[in-house]
């Protein structure tokens, strides 16, 4: 009897001793992961994405992202705030906010690299964007591989990344866009109108470039394989370009559609951005049915990274069905 009490107050000390150990262990493992400092975006290598249409290779850079609220007052501003807020919450998004993202994109066709759009530039830097080069070289490629330049439209986040310190930022490249596109943004009666500020932007990037510009229209050819199409409405002139290798084919939609859900399933909807909303609606209906009937892939330039996808039709728009690996077999 003696032993056996002995034995089990020796057990209890143990488990008494041991505790202290063990709370001291714990509270050190947590110590040292609160002070484990959190990733900081900035720090990281840019969002890319590669993979191929055909012999093309297809390479998307997130140019950057930005974080906003008030969804309404950007889609479906012809909508209630509670209207577009449900649909966003339909769709397990918040109601009261959502993110922009920008995509820019180079097609490395074997004997062109071809880079369309080109980002928020220096511009944006101080709020985390105007990350491509970097991603560029993230990807591989240096500024100087960049052969040709493509311009869908001349809106700030697509031209932003033309020009580096008073300099062209692709020193080798010459460049295309579409003829409407460059004539509405030049021509001096845009001064005193909503769009001055826009030119500003475009006199200052886009027209230094001139000389070496090759301006296009509905069916210009960039290179064999890459044919522009008119989808005019976001912008007088804005073009989408269409890419096609060994039968498979992706369309670069651009700005047509500026959100995965708000400017998708609800096509119709105005767009604070779109100049022409009559027209920029109408544009939507006719490339989106063009996708989804002949079941084409896509990359819009502000769908969610990577940016590429397909659209089925249904109730009253278009659904976004984000690519899988349809291009990997």
């Amino acid at each position: 009897m003696i032993s056996m009490q002995r034995r089990m107050l020796l057990g209890s000390a143990g488990v008494a001793l041991a505790a202290p150990m063990i709370m001291t262990r714990a509270a050190v493992a947590q110590q040292a992961t609160a002070e484990t400092p959190m990733s900081d975006a900035a720090t990281m290598p840019p969002d890319t994405h590669r993979f191929n249409v055909g012999k093309f290779e297809v390479v998307v850079v997130k140019d950057g992202a930005r974080a906003s609220e008030n969804p309404q007052e950007t889609f479906g501003t012809n909508q209630t705030p509670e209207t577009v807020g449900a649909l966003l919450e339909a769709n397990f998004l918040p109601a009261d906010k959502f993110v922009n993202s920008f995509s820019p994109v180079l097609v490395n066709t074997g004997s062109d690299v071809i880079l369309f759009d080109t980002g928020l530039g220096e511009g944006g830097r101080a709020n985390g964007l105007g990350r491509l080069v970097e991603g560029l070289a993230a990807a591989g490629y240096k500024r100087e591989d960049v052969t040709a330049v493509v311009i869908t439209h001349m809106h700030g986040d697509h031209i932003g990344g033309l020009m580096e310190g008073g300099q062209p930022t692709f020193p080798n490249a010459r460049y295309v866009t579409g003829q409407a596109e460059y004539d509405f943004w030049v021509d001096p009666a845009r001064v005193g109108t909503p769009a001055e500020n826009g030119q500003k932007g475009v006199l200052a990037n886009m027209k230094p470039m001139a000389e070496k510009t090759t301006f296009i229209g509905d069916g210009g050819e960039v290179v064999s394989g890459i044919t522009g199409m008119a989808a005019f409405g976001h912008s007088p002139g804005h073009m989408i370009y269409r890419i096609e290798s060994e039968g498979r084919q992706l369309v670069l939609t651009a700005d047509t559609a500026n959100h995965f859900v708000l400017s998708l399933q609800r096509p119709d909807w105005e767009v604070r951005f779109d100049m022409d909303k009559a027209a920029a609606a109408a544009t939507r209906a006719k490339v989106f049915d063009m996708l989804a009937t002949d079941k084409l892939a896509f990359l819009g330039y502000h769908m969610p990274f990577p940016s590429v996808g397909f659209v089925e039709k249904v109730d009253q728009g278009y659904r976004f069905v984000p690519k899988a690996y349809q291009f990997d077999i």
